[in-house]
This record gives C-alpha cells, structure tokens and sequence, in this order.
C-alpha cells in the first residue's frame, strides 16, 4: 500500500447539533475551518512530492480540502467514492433520536446507529473504500468524512471491516498510513 494522508473534514454546523449528514451538506464552523487550517500546518511540514490529492465531492470535504491543501496541491481531484455514508431518509435528523438506550458515545456519537441506518449500509462504503485504494497508482493525500475515513484506513492497513468502529475518530484529524501502521498527526 502506498502512504497515505487520511484528513477529516472540520466541523460543519450538522455535526455541532448532532445531525445525520450522509450526502447533505452543511457549512464549516469556524472551529471546522480552524480545524483544517491546522491541518494545512501539519502538511506543510511534510514532503509531499509525488503525492496526489483527492477530496470527496461533498461541499464540507471541498471546503476542507481548499483550506488544508492550498498550500500544498497544485490540483485536487474529486471522487464520488469518497462520499460520506449515505444514511437516506435519516440525513438531516438528531442522531440522538436513532441511539440504542445504553449507547457509548464517542468523539462522532454513537457509532452503532450506523449498522441500522437506511440507504447504502457498511458493506457498500467498506467496498467503495476498497475500490477507490484499488485503484490509486500511489501515494495520496484525502480529504474525506468520519465513516469512509474508517473503512479507508481498514483497507489500506489489511484490516477485516469489522474493525471500523474500532478506530479513531473526530474532526480535522490527519491520519498518517505508512508501511502498515496509522499515527495521527498534530
């Protein structure tokens, strides 16, 4: 596997109230356009020659992306497979509203409710995640959401997807994935 640059997107006004995004949008908070500002400092500190750079279609993930890369990408391309989880007829809902009564709340909610949600289910973002890695030709910055970064970073580290709601999670995070092993920067 190539080295990769796994970023999250910042806070969108969705995420503060607890909302389902899925293929909605919402805007970047200020502390989200902070969030990948400070992304952008901790790639600026990297050697990034040779690196392609891709971003989820989704407006909060382009927004992200133009904060974070400007600095650093000549070019950014958008991927459809990049998109966040599409949870259909729940997007734009509290999430609170689908949790189970005894759910462990993380850094993105209750990640379980995901397992239940309406629209596309795990198993089609684990094989998008797949398919977009199959198909990179070498390393990569992304700048993409909570549920693919997962899916993303279980592919790419030879993961089974059952580990998804195992790994880290939050806003602006930049994962670094290289020769088998994920660290986050700061």
């Amino acid at each position: 596997m190539h080295d990769l640059y796994i970023l999250r997107h910042g806070e969108t006004t969705w995420n503060r109230e607890g909302r389902m995004q899925g293929h909605l949008n919402a805007p970047l908070t200020d502390l989200g356009q902070a969030q990948a500002a400070a992304q952008g400092a901790v790639l600026a500190q990297r050697d990034l020659r040779g690196f392609a750079f891709y971003s989820s279609p989704l407006a909060r993930a382009v927004q992200t992306a133009g904060l974070a890369l400007g600095g650093v990408a000549t070019e950014i391309h958008t991927d459809a497979r990049l998109r966040e989880i599409d949870v259909g007829a729940w997007q734009g809902k509290l999430r609170h509203s689908f949790a189970a009564p005894n759910a462990v709340e993380g850094p993105d909610g209750d990640l379980s409710v995901y397992a239940s949600a309406p629209g596309e289910g795990l198993a089609g973002v684990a094989a998008r995640a797949r398919a977009f890695l199959a198909d990179l030709d070498g390393p990569a910055v992304i700048v993409c959401h909570g549920i693919i970064s997962r899916f993303l970073r279980c592919a790419a580290l030879g993961l089974d997807d059952a580990a998804w709601d195992t790994l880290p999670g939050g806003q602006g995070n930049v994962f670094y994935l290289h020769k088998g092993r994920a660290e986050e920067l700061h």
